[in-house]
């Protein structure tokens, strides 16, 4: 964020010292949340007293700190944090990973305060090199298996979550000895890759939009083959749909992607993911977790279940049903009209949006199906500036991992809502300066190298007017 802040005063200098000259475009930076109603219910959820219970009550859940034993039992035996509202709370429960020095309470990225904060014993964890104060909330992944001599073995690819930390040590943890990946090593041997969370606002919206629709807008893109424009769709492994959360949109519904993020996120297992996980590498090329790891709640299998002896709908549910009830809920983010850089100027980079082609991929708005959840899921229109679709993005973006049809550089269309907001970007959270994440679509093999090229092409103000437009968002 330095950066961005000293370009702009390069610019604010420019233009007094140099009046009528053009000079480079700067990323506004990130927009407060005044009058966006970002992390807030859809109103037909909020005019329903029952809906609206399950959303608070899902919200509660969602920003819980969950413990190895007591009233919230299951996390562990290994995890990346201990609460889902702690991954995803920028701007406001239900986004995206937050950073310290951005708006005054977001506070420390909270990876790199678990010791601190007593999350995790610091005589059996430590710090990843790639956990920063300032930096991204962060998940691990090496792409390939390890072979005998330490070295990443092309043949065997792996791709799975490497879980950042364990409960070893923990008072609630008892007799459980696990040792953190080897983060160091497969940095040595560049055979890591990261994933930042995905913001969840608007996700109902996503889920109700039917195949057919995608279908018919994946054909209207045919005609753009000739700028490289190409992309497909990720299928679900059992049924055959389209799937379409997640980075990779491996994921097929809102539930899945809540019971995955559960066991893997923090090791709690539910009734879609029954048992602990172990590292890709224990489950799959090992001996799985020792005895002494296992059922660590001392409450059997699954950890969280539906409860039979709740008293009301809310409390009969499991907390997978209440998170993913939570984003079924939430409404997509509101734009601004007049900010960054005022109205003009976010219409006319609206407008070169889509003459360059950006808007090919990344779909203004799309058109949900009748719900059976909330009348403000029905036939709406969804924002989301996403075609939900695969694409190949080259070498500069590939993390060499591959999740259900997608391949190791083919990402999901990011959705676009919200991005005014939005403190880091890119799958890996590499960069937090929108127009470095904007050139990072040029490269070998990438669909979108064509269209970021027009991009260069345009003078300093238009890019400075397409900009302003998706901090707008």
């Amino acid at each position: 964020m330095k950066t961005t802040k000293l370009a702009s005063v390069i610019a604010i200098l420019a233009a007094l010292f140099f009046p009528g000259k053009a000079f480079a475009q700067t990323d506004p930076g990130v927009r407060n949340n005044t009058g966006v109603n970002a992390g807030q219910p859809l109103a037909s959820v909020t005019a329903n007293a029952n809906d609206l219970l399950f959303f608070q009550t899902g919200l509660a859940q969602f920003n819980e700190h969950q413990t190895v034993t007591g009233d919230n039992p299951g996390l562990g035996p290994r995890f990346n944090l201990d609460s889902c509202g702690a991954c995803h709370s920028q701007p406001a429960p239900g986004g995206t990973s937050p950073a310290s020095g951005i708006f005054p309470t977001v506070g420390p990225n909270p990876q790199s305060q678990v010791i601190a904060n007593g999350v995790v014993n610091g005589g059996t964890n430590t710090i990843p090199y790639f956990v920063q104060v300032n930096g991204p909330v962060r998940e691990a992944r090496f792409p390939f298996f390890f072979n005998q001599f330490g070295n990443p073995n092309p043949n065997a690819p792996n791709g799975g979550v490497e879980d950042l930390f364990t409960v070893s040590g923990r008072a609630d943890a008892g007799s459980c000895s696990l040792q953190q990946p080897s983060f160091n090593i497969a940095r040595v041997t560049n055979n890591i890759i990261f994933r930042i969370p995905t913001p969840v606002f608007g996700t109902g919206l996503m889920a109700n939009i039917d195949d057919s629709t995608l279908l018919a807008n994946h054909a209207a893109q045919a005609v753009f083959n000739r700028v490289g424009i190409s992309g497909t769709f990720n299928h679900n492994g059992n049924d055959g749909t389209i799937s379409r959360f997640g980075w990779k949109a491996q994921n097929k519904s809102l539930i899945i992607f809540a019971g995955e993020a559960y066991n893997v996120e923090m090791g709690i297992s539910n009734e879609l993911f029954t048992q602990d996980r172990p590292l890709p590498g224990e489950d799959q090329m090992g001996s799985g977790l020792p005895a002494n790891c296992l059922n660590l709640a001392g409450v059997g299998y699954p950890e969280d279940i539906t409860h039979s002896d709740g008293t009301t709908a809310s409390t009969v549910a499991s907390d997978t049903a209440l998170f993913s009830v939570f984003m079924q809920f939430l409404d997509q983010p509101t734009p601004s009209t007049t900010s960054p850089g005022g109205a003009t100027s976010i219409a006319n980079g609206r407008k070169l949006f889509s003459a360059i082609g950006c808007a090919i991929c990344h779909t203004p708005s799309l058109t949900t199906q009748a719900s059976h959840l909330t009348p403000g899921l029905s036939n709406a229109t969804a924002n989301l500036f996403s075609d939900i679709e695969i694409h190949h993005m080259g070498v500069g973006l590939a993390d060499n991992v591959s999740q259900g049809g997608a391949g190791g550089d083919q990402f999901r269309t990011a959705p676009l809502w919200g991005l005014g907001q939005r403190i880091f970007f890119l799958h890996d959270g590499r960069t937090a300066n929108l127009l470095s994440a904007i050139e990072a679509h040029q490269s070998s093999g990438s669909e979108a190298t064509l269209v970021e090229e027009a991009f260069d092409l345009l003078s300093p103000s238009q890019q400075q007017d397409l900009l302003n437009f998706l901090r707008s968002l």
